[in-house]
């Protein structure tokens, strides 16, 4: 059946949408009254949604206390059962909006009887290994003073580690579209009775190709009305809103816009530079401030790796993270740099979404991105949870013509300066 007769199917036939329980006593010493947030206005708390008291806890645990935007928006449906399409950056708190739902999911609905091994109850399907494996490694998080099971295939990983994975009971399956297919056509995964599906960073799955991919896999999951599908996309293109009329039934559509009004907290800098001197500028900078996490991002790959071996030889203590740096070194380089064991981190936009690292204090754009929603995400990842973040953008010749796009994208004029003296 296509996905169009899917959602097409009658209305007698929908499995109706679930009502929420009340959350079952826990076994655990941990009570509520450990964790204190008085009401604000004009902001929700997670007290305010009722959620089971181990994920209550592990809220705690991370330290959240208010939700963002999105993760209030999308709560408010996802919680009563309802499909959600969502228009949401990195960085906005989308990851926890989803995971919470699901998980609250299963605290109050048990697993039915004779759940079989590599039979997922909840899919989440994600563009790139970094972000599959990050949405794995939150989940595990949120689920930590759980009994659920979490697991993730990707490309590029041990196919034998993961198989071992699939052989048990999994709650919880974050996937990469071709990893998931391999293992569903060997027979290891069984995607028949998923009842939470999730499409995160829709966009990015379309343009790099994967849609094929997803839709064969969509077709092995559900009808749309018998399961609950959320879909997350930074952008809604009329490709994206067509997607979403397939795979979804009567969702509710939460959007939060992509501008630098969410990333308040970023100081915003343009430092006006010949191309001849970034490389000096760079260097300068980076060996004069007291920077604490910096993400340097460039265009393309081997400027990357030029930038890389240029910071070597001065004596900063870097990495380099593209397409060009096999997929296990990547993890551990990104795993250095979240332990706060190397201080800069030179990157290609493949880093730029879907990769959450805390506590990054800058971002250097040595070059504007091409696409103005790149620079949105590129700055995005510093000034998150309310921390205070610097963004600079060297500025020459190349990249004057994409300033201009840049400053209309976010309806805003950014202060352009000559660098501060000493730096040249």
């Amino acid at each position: 059946m296509s996905e169009s007769e899917k959602t097409a199917a009658p209305a007698q036939n929908r499995k109706p949408k679930r009502r929420r329980r009340k959350p079952r006593k826990s076994q655990s010493s941990w009570d509520l009254r450990q964790f204190q947030v008085p009401p604000v206005a004009g902001k929700w708390r997670f007290h305010d949604f009722d959620l089971p008291l181990p994920l209550m806890r592990a809220i705690h645990a991370l330290g959240f206390e208010y939700c963002t935007p999105i993760q209030a928006e999308a709560l408010s449906q996802t919680l009563l059962g309802g499909d959600v399409v969502g228009k949401a950056q990195t960085g906005t708190g989308k990851t926890a909006a989803f995971l919470i739902a699901a998980l609250t999911y299963f605290l109050e609905e048990p697993a039915p009887d004779g759940q079989k091994p590599g039979t997922p109850r909840a899919l989440i399907v994600a563009p790139t290994r970094e972000l599959a494996l990050q949405i794995e490694k939150d989940a595990k998080a949120l689920a930590r003073f759980t009994s659920l099971n979490i697991a993730s295939v990707v490309g590029g990983m041990d196919y034998q580690k993961q198989r071992e994975q699939l052989a048990r009971k999994v709650d919880l399956l974050i996937a990469t579209p071709g990893r998931l297919l391999d293992f569903h056509e060997k027979r290891d995964v069984d995607l028949s009775q998923t009842e939470v599906l999730v499409l995160d960073e829709a966009d990015r799955m379309l343009s790099m190709g994967f849609i094929p991919d997803v839709k064969r896999i969509i077709r092995h999951t559900p009808k749309t009305e018998e399961r609950q599908t959320f879909l997350f996309s930074a952008t809604f293109t009329e490709d994206i809103l067509n997607l979403a009329s397939q795979w979804t039934h009567q969702p509710a559509h939460v959007e939060i816009e992509v501008t630098v009004d969410n990333a308040a907290d970023i100081d915003q800098r343009v430092y006006l530079v010949s191309d001849d001197d970034k490389q000096r500028l760079l260097v300068n900078l980076l060996k004069q401030e007291s920077f604490e996490r910096v993400m340097v991002f460039g265009n393309r790959r081997d400027l990357v790796r030029k930038l890389d071996e240029l910071l070597r030889k001065a004596g900063v203590d870097v990495a380099m993270l593209s397409g060009d740096v096999p997929q296990n070194q990547r993890i551990k380089t990104l795993e250095r740099f979240r332990e706060g064991e190397l201080t800069v981190l030179v990157a290609t936009d493949v880093a730029g979404r879907g990769i959450h690292i805390d506590d990054v204090s800058h971002v250097i754009n040595y070059t504007l991105p091409e696409d103005p929603e790149d620079y949105v995400h590129r700055i995005g990842r510093t000034g998150r949870a309310g921390a205070k973040g610097v963004s600079i953008s060297f500025v020459g010749e190349e990249d004057a013509f994409s300033l201009p796009e840049i400053e209309r994208y976010i309806n805003d004029k950014l202060p352009c300066e000559h660098p501060p003296e000493g730096l040249l």
